[in-house]
């Protein structure tokens, strides 16, 4: 991932998206004008890629968004609520959490295969809910040679 990206400028725009979120849900009472998707998937991306210098995969590639410097498959996800979910069982995961204003925190970094098990059930649209709060107590059991080195701190 580039060093030249400007992150101030990157903090500044997602901050811009939050308010633009707040004042449609102020408009329209009742309304949820969620930043979600592949906003949200694409912001993890290329954050997840810069704190530990991953190699992205072209975007909507099926099964995961990275590879490692030691050649892992990450798979990555970025929630500014209190879950996740998951498709399949990744080699490598990366969960990170952004509230609104920032800054990001990793919540889990680790084998994948910890978290499909500890997943909820499948849900109808194919995917397996986890709370942040249970990454946060697996995340905690990881030792660390199988966690991704964090080659910079969170950018935003």
């Amino acid at each position: 991932m580039s060093d030249q990206v400007n992150w101030t400028q990157v903090a500044q725009h997602l901050d811009d998206l939050y308010t633009a979120s707040a004042g449609l849900e102020q408009m329209f009472p009742g309304r949820k004008f969620t930043l979600d998707g592949h906003l949200v998937g694409s912001i993890g991306e290329v954050v997840a890629a810069y704190i530990f210098d991953l190699d992205l995969n072209p975007a909507s590639t099926l099964g995961h968004d990275a590879t490692s410097a030691d050649g892992k498959n990450v798979e990555i996800k970025l929630t500014q609520g209190r879950s996740v979910a998951i498709r399949h069982e990744p080699e490598h995961l990366i969960v990170l959490h952004r509230p609104k204003g920032g800054p990001v925190r990793v919540v889990y970094n680790g084998p994948g295969a910890r978290v499909w098990t500890a997943a909820g059930a499948m849900q109808k649209n194919g995917q397996r809910p986890i709370s942040l709060s249970r990454l946060d107590r697996l995340a905690a059991e990881i030792p660390d040679h199988d966690r991704l080195k964090p080659v910079r701190p969170a950018p935003v």
